[in-house]
């Protein structure tokens, strides 16, 4: 199985390569539309600003290729966010393959944003991501923005109001936390994608 990494511009890729290999996997990490469109899996990581990881993937040539994959693909942490309409964040048009635009979380003086830490999730809708997994695992998030809930929302986080921790539509899929820090759960769920069909 070929599973290709974006060039997204983050700075989690390190992580998130170990973590897949401990998996058996041999991840590429890539800016090549051929390599990516070739690919039984796709992951699209990403730490930081969505407007430049959205000015890196125009740069590569990679919108047009992104939005037209048919195997499953992962957005990791702000590569979930990519996935969306577009986000208040420098008010950036992302890629438009799940509806919903990106809003920074609320802060409070007892609820600091950014969202940093373990945070439970609760499941709302069945996906094989989630296979093996209880109704409310614990994941590690470190994010300022958050997408809302919908009918695309698998499972949701709640950091003041409930925001969309893991999304799907079609064979896109989406999650706002690291697995690739999120130990056994995180683990699981990474493996989870590899072994979809």
């Amino acid at each position: 199985m070929s599973l290709a990494i974006i060039d997204s511009g983050g700075a989690n890729i390190a992580s998130v390569m170990f973590a897949l290999r401990r998996l058996g996997a041999e991840p590429v990490f890539t800016a090549d539309a051929e390599v990516i469109r070739r690919a039984d899996r796709v992951i699209l990581p990403g730490v930081g600003a969505a407007g430049a990881a959205m000015a890196r993937l125009r740069e590569h040539g990679l919108v047009d290729t992104i939005r037209a994959l048919t195997q499953p693909v992962l957005g990791i942490c702000l590569g979930m966010q990519l996935l969306y309409e577009s986000s208040s964040e420098g008010d950036t048009d992302c890629l438009g393959l799940v509806p919903g635009r990106l809003e920074r979380l609320p802060a409070a003086p007892d609820r600091r944003v950014p969202h940093m830490g373990w945070s439970r999730t609760t499941v709302v809708n069945n996906d094989g991501l989630l296979a093996g997994l209880d109704s409310a695992p614990w994941f590690y998030f470190v994010h300022s923005y958050a997408a809302p809930v919908n009918d695309c929302t698998v499972a949701t986080g709640q950091h003041g109001p409930a925001f969309t921790a893991i999304t799907r539509r079609g064979n896109f899929r989406g999650a706002q936390f690291h697995p690739e820090r999120s130990a056994a759960a995180g683990s699981k769920l990474l493996k989870n994608f590899l072994q979809m069909t």
